[in-house]
């Protein structure tokens, strides 16, 4: 019986591990703020002009609370530390 529970419990499908959206698609959202690919023009801060290091900083900073903003802590709670870590390198790659 023993064996036959093993063999049920290894055929079982895994749940699902949620998937990290594309960098490009957490961004998007960034973009009516801060530019087109984070290159504001604006008071919002530049994004392209900011190494990943700095953005992931920051966006940690806003999830913790460490840092206020008027949106962005709430937006930063949405976000795991993989996405924080994709913005980050998504941003840095846009360097101009």
């Amino acid at each position: 019986i023993m064996g036959a529970l093993c063999a049920i419990a290894l055929a079982a499908p895994h749940p699902a591990r949620a998937q990290t959206a594309a960098p490009a698609v957490l961004a998007a959202s960034c973009f009516s703020c801060h530019g087109p690919n984070g290159a504001s023009t604006s008071a919002m801060p530049a994004l392209d002009k900011m190494g990943a290091s700095v953005i992931t900083s920051v966006l940690k900073a806003f999830r913790s609370g460490d840092a206020q903003g008027t949106v962005m802590n709430r937006i930063a709670k949405g976000y795991t530390d993989d996405e924080i870590a994709a913005l980050g390198q998504y941003f840095s790659s846009q360097q101009r």
